[in-house]
């Protein structure tokens, strides 16, 4: 390998050109080397506006292409489980976009094929590396507003009929898409795995996806954690954390996907004084922190900051909403 990493993209969808590929061009470590459609006419354009040198019309030549080091995986989430094993199997580490695969048992196989190869598997859920998502853990486990009783979070878009995530068949739904985000948060401040998981999902009628979700979570030691997801609601993003002593609110904090915004959090506590102090966030850019410490993993054969594992664990809660949900049809 070359100091930096080459990285091939599957794809020419938004997340790809839109935001990672100019990511990878500005790490430290990587550089996008090769862009794939299966319309070669996207990928040429495509290639052409980023200043990517290498193009293929099909994802197996760029995946059998011996120059490519690691491959960035943005399709269609009922396609990350069998394009990803193709990279594992050329022996590519790759980083996957979110949610790792449309199920656990599709996520476990990856996890297992990608072990077997002895190559990196991530997933592309970028929150996990910024700073705020670290100040927030430690507001939390430093006590300062007591014993957490109960977590909100809530993450909506609202999305044109025209967009994937309302097709079935390529995994679309609100849950997968943004409610992952919203889980992962959750289990993340509640520092252990839920006992007992239940929702109601809003089907869409034509759709027959899951327009809008709501869930409720029980962890062990008590904490009732509930959210709220769905891709037809004005854009609404952030969490809560409430305890025996004060609250926490971060907005947007399951998506920070600003890299020149700051971000404040909130802070009430009676250990403190009755009113509330912001702590604002210096700007910083997840996705660029994310894919250098991916790259860097790479590099030095080392794990990764947020291990596999991690995603495997969020993909099985994600399982157990939508088994333990209520489903009702969405009016139009």
């Amino acid at each position: 390998m070359n100091n930096k990493i080459r990285w091939g993209i599957l794809g020419t969808g938004k997340m790809a050109q839109g935001r990672m590929a100019k990511t990878i061009q500005e790490s430290r470590n990587g550089q996008v080397i090769a862009i794939a459609s299966r319309d070669l006419t996207k990928a040429q354009e495509c290639a052409g506006r980023l200043g990517i040198p290498k193009v293929f019309g099909s994802y197996e030549a760029l995946i059998a292409d011996s120059e490519v080091d690691a491959i960035y995986n943005p399709l269609p989430i009922a396609m990350h489980a069998p394009w990803s094993i193709r990279c594992a199997e050329a022996g590519k580490p790759t980083l996957c976009e979110k949610p790792l695969a449309a199920n656990a048992a599709e996520a476990r196989m990856m996890q297992k094929v990608f072990a077997r190869r002895k190559v990196p598997l991530g997933e592309a859920i970028m929150y996990h590396y910024h700073p705020l998502t670290r100040r927030a853990v430690e507001l939390v486990r430093s006590g300062i507003i007591g014993k957490v009783r109960a977590l909100h979070s809530t993450f909506h878009v609202s999305l044109a009929d025209s967009d994937i995530r309302f097709q079935k068949s390529l995994g679309g739904g609100g849950l997968l898409d943004v409610g992952c985000y919203c889980v992962s948060v959750m289990r993340l401040l509640a520092g252990e795995e839920p006992d007992k998981a239940v929702g109601f999902n809003n089907l869409g009628s034509k759709s027959q996806v899951d327009e809008s979700f709501q869930g409720l979570l029980h962890f062990p030691s008590g904490i009732l954690a509930n959210f709220s997801c769905g891709l037809r609601t004005f854009f609404d993003c952030n969490y809560e954390i409430s305890g025996s002593k004060g609250r926490i609110l971060v907005d947007s904090g399951a998506m920070c996907a600003w890299p020149d915004a700051e971000f404040k959090i909130k802070v009430w506590s009676e250990l403190e004084s009755p009113d509330y102090r912001e702590i604002v966030i210096p700007p910083a850019n997840p996705y660029l922190l994310m894919v250098e410490d991916f790259t860097d993993a790479i590099i030095n054969k080392r794990p990764l900051t947020v291990p596999i594992e991690e995603s495997l664990r969020n993909q099985k809660v994600l399982d157990r909403l939508f088994k333990g949900s209520r489903i009702f049809t969405a009016p139009e």
